[in-house]
């Protein structure tokens, strides 16, 4: 599963994207992030106020309990504002 990262995260992060064999047990998005921020202390400093977190599974904007199952990409980035 492609996991990409956009604006503060990815700089944070410092990368912009990771590619993982995600367990089996990780069913939903807040599960994923759970999974990551366990294994990356980077990750969990960035994941640490997850209402600050925005989510895209396959470019569709989706919410933290959204399934992840048969996902190929999920983006994480920060609330946008536009102009």
């Amino acid at each position: 599963m492609k996991i990409l990262y956009f604006a503060w995260l990815r700089e944070r992060l410092n990368r912009g994207e990771d590619q993982f064999d995600v367990p089996d047990d990780i069913k939903t998005v807040g599960d994923l992030m759970s999974w990551i921020s366990n294994n990356d202390e980077a990750a969990a400093l960035a994941f640490s106020d997850r209402r600050l977190i925005r989510v895209a599974i396959d470019e569709r904007l989706v919410d933290h309990d959204a399934q992840i199952a048969g996902a190929a990409t999920i983006a994480f980035f920060p609330p946008m504002t536009g102009g």
